[in-house]
């Protein structure tokens, strides 16, 4: 992705303006529908669906939710016979995917007041096919109570989620069921390089309770008190705490922030209805829904700020620290890999993770204050096994190999086939080894402590 794009997207949108609206709204009469592919919770969606249509009581609004990942694939699939018109998800490498397939339409918004960029990130796709309408930050957040309860202190960082006294406390969902999570494993990953963030991540998710099916399932187990922690997108937390949740939300140094994006599908039937929405969700009014308490998103437009909730943070006042610019390249080039090097890793062998991690950790607290170098060196061993990455960075990035990624499994028994399987076939023994041996070294220095 280019660092810094240049305005003239929407300096060509105000320069015709006038023309643009006569004609948009001549056309948007004859469009009688519109379908949305989207990831956003239903009751998120309902509050812009509703408001569009009272500035256009005549358009249906069909709303198709699906996970990320699962809305590329469908849009990918349909290509040939698409009936969808928008695609409205938080992660703008999804759109370089859709981007790079062709499977986006050029548009220049009827919009004034959005900023082009935040932090040197550019807000908007610089060829016009897709547009961010609010700003995202990555962290966790956790239920007070359930910390008090527990007697567990306020996690600070990525690595602080890593240690024992957090075992069994946390939850996070999978890339490939979750945009917004693929970009938060991104997010660590870019901080802290390949084998190193790919470590932070094992361990994180070793100490979780659960991997959930949908992001949303992250929040919910906060709220509920399933598990105390959550590795979220901060409009999850916003929202929780507005709904009377005992939770707060937490950005660690480490973060970055990247638009939520909204783009019109190639070959869309209902265009300019399309073409509408768009309009609307950067317009002033769509803006100010962002601040609605089910939907909680930080707007791209700098005014909206005035009327800001209290505890909503101001990105464009440096109230928001990102120490991570994502890039979005990077991700798109390896975001298939990436997604299935987690579920091989993490999600289809959780419990032989959690039981190595769990083994380490025992193995730790009792050689806390150990000079035995042959017990120390054993559990060295047994990180190292536990936290190894199959493949390299260079690896994951190449166009070839990457291109072998093409099925997502829902379930571990998912049948994938060809080079795929091969791959991850392979990836899959060499964790499930590894996982074994580094349990079965780590209870061995345990016991010479």
């Amino acid at each position: 992705m280019v660092p810094n794009r240049n305005g003239w997207v929407r300096a060509l949108a105000a320069a015709t303006a006038a023309g643009m609206f006569y004609v948009a709204a001549g056309a948007v009469a004859a469009d009688k529908e519109l379908v949305i592919v989207t990831s956003f919770a239903t009751d998120q969606t309902a509050v812009f669906k509703q408001a569009f249509n009272k500035a256009h009581p005549d358009i249906n609004v069909n709303i198709i939710n699906k996970g990320t990942s699962a809305g590329v694939k469908y849009l990918q699939e349909t290509a040939g016979n698409n009936k969808t018109d928008l695609f409205w998800v938080s992660s703008p490498d999804a759109f370089e995917v859709l981007k790079a397939s062709n499977l986006l339409e050029k548009y220049s918004p009827n919009a004034k007041g959005t900023a082009s960029e935040i932090s040197g990130y550019q807000i908007d796709d610089p060829d016009g096919y897709f547009f961010g309408f609010a700003l995202s930050g990555y962290g966790f957040m956790w239920n007070t109570r359930y910390l008090e309860s527990y007697k567990l202190p306020k996690p600070q960082t990525w690595e602080d989620l890593t240690k024992p006294v957090y075992f069994g406390h946390l939850g996070i969902s999978a890339p490939s069921r979750s945009g917004t999570t693929h970009l938060e494993i991104e997010t660590i990953l870019q901080a802290q390089g390949w084998e190193k963030g790919w470590r932070t991540v094992k361990e994180m998710a070793g100490n979780a309770k659960r991997i959930t099916n949908r992001s949303f399932g992250v929040p919910e187990g906060v709220d509920s008190g399933e598990f105390g922690i959550g590795i979220v997108i901060d409009y999850f937390g916003f929202t929780s705490k507005a709904a009377g949740f005992p939770v707060e939300f937490h950005y660690p140094p480490q973060t970055t922030l990247v638009p939520a994006t909204i783009g019109v599908v190639a070959n869309a039937p209902h265009k300019d209805a399309a073409h509408a929405f768009v309009d609307f969700v950067l317009s002033p009014d769509g803006q100010a829904l962002l601040f609605n308490p089910k939907v909680m998103r930080l707007p791209v437009n700098k005014e909206a700020y005035k009327k800001a909730p209290e505890g909503i943070p101001n990105p464009f006042e440096g109230q928001i620290k990102a120490g991570v610019q994502f890039n979005s390249d990077l991700s798109q080039a390896r975001y298939n890999v990436v997604n299935s090097l987690y579920d091989v890793m993490v999600t289809y062998r959780f419990t032989e993770l959690r039981e190595a991690v769990k083994a380490i950790n025992e193995a730790q607290a009792a050689l806390k204050d150990s000079t035995n170098s042959e017990a120390l060196k054993l559990l060295d061993e047994a990180k190292a096994l536990a936290y190894d990455v199959p493949i390299t960075e260079e690896k994951a990035g190449d166009k070839d190999f990457s291109a072998i990624f093409k099925v997502k499994r829902k379930k571990a028994e998912d049948k994938v086939t060809g080079r795929q399987a091969e791959v991850e076939k392979d990836w899959d023994n060499k964790v499930v080894e590894r996982y074994s041996k580094a349990q079965e070294l780590a209870n061995k220095a345990r016991s010479m402590a």
